[in-house]
């Protein structure tokens, strides 16, 4: 099991979720993540070392950014979460 450690962006979407449906899923991915983090997508290009784990709810598509950290500690820091629109550009913004 890896720790999970969330950037503030991460953490201020997480916090405006308000359906209760969306927040289960969210949950059960993050969840899934922390017991295997190699399961999502690994990133190329601008993005490369960066994973991407996809979540549908609703008709819409999620996505979930993270790093995985495996010095000494095994940590999964989530550095982004939102709607597929647009996400890799407002992405590449943020690690810039």
């Amino acid at each position: 099991m890896y720790e999970l450690r969330f950037t503030r962006a991460a953490e201020r979407y997480f916090k405006k979720i308000r359906g209760k449906g969306l927040k289960t899923v969210f949950r059960n991915a993050l969840t899934a993540i922390s017991s295997d983090p190699y399961i999502g997508g690994l990133k190329t290009g601008d993005l490369a070392g960066i994973y991407g784990y996809d979540v549908y709810y609703a008709g819409t598509n999620y996505e979930i950014a993270y790093r995985i950290y495996e010095d000494g500690d095994r940590i999964v820091v989530v550095i982004l979460a939102g709607t597929r629109e647009n996400f890799y550009n407002e992405l590449k913004r943020y690690m810039k």
